[in-house]
């Protein structure tokens, strides 16, 4: 089996599931940001990572996605600042709503595994939010808190978990 992990990370929370997932993986295994990569051909499985960013993917994911992943088996891997542990109903609409966005958006792939976490929102962009002055992005900027330190230990080691899984699962076609 041959995997490549690859990534868009824009503060480095990302950067440290796909760093999480690849330590995971067994035998021949490539990890590469998504700007490194020209094909995925040769790869029996791809793990795409990226952050949620203003609630979808970014430009980025969205190019990537589009360019390589039609038609190949790949699993997903997101960070995002919201709490995946919370009581809030609306947080947790907009997080499941943020999920189904990444899964559309691989309809034309053989997606066979999602895996997300909190990241932690930076404090450029919680500013930026804040400065706004839209009461929904400001709310969200106060979050700001509760995201540091993310992802976590307990979280890359979900992500490594994620990654057996998927392997142990998979059979090539």
């Amino acid at each position: 089996m041959k995997y490549l992990v690859t990534y868009w990370s824009q503060t480095g929370n990302t950067k440290k599931v796909a760093e999480a997932i690849f330590a995971a993986l067994p035998g021949e295994k490539t990890l590469k940001p998504f700007d490194e990569i020209e094909t995925l051909e040769g790869f029996d499985l791809t793990f795409i990572g990226y952050p949620i960013k203003q609630f979808g993917l970014p430009q980025a994911a969205k190019k990537f996605i589009t360019a390589y992943a039609d038609g190949k088996t790949i699993a997903v891997f997101v960070t995002h600042a919201m709490m995946t542990q919370s009581d809030d109903q609306q947080q947790q609409f907009l997080l499941a709503r943020e999920l189904d966005k990444c899964r559309t958006a691989c309809l034309k792939s053989n997606l066979i595994g999602l895996f997300h976490c909190q990241g932690e929102l930076s404090e450029k962009t919680a500013n930026d939010l804040l400065a706004s002055n839209i009461p929904t992005l400001m709310e969200f900027a106060a979050m700001r808190p509760h995201t540091v330190g993310h992802p976590n230990r307990e979280e890359l080691v979900q992500a490594k978990d994620f990654a057996r899984t998927i392997t142990r699962n998979f059979i090539a076609p």
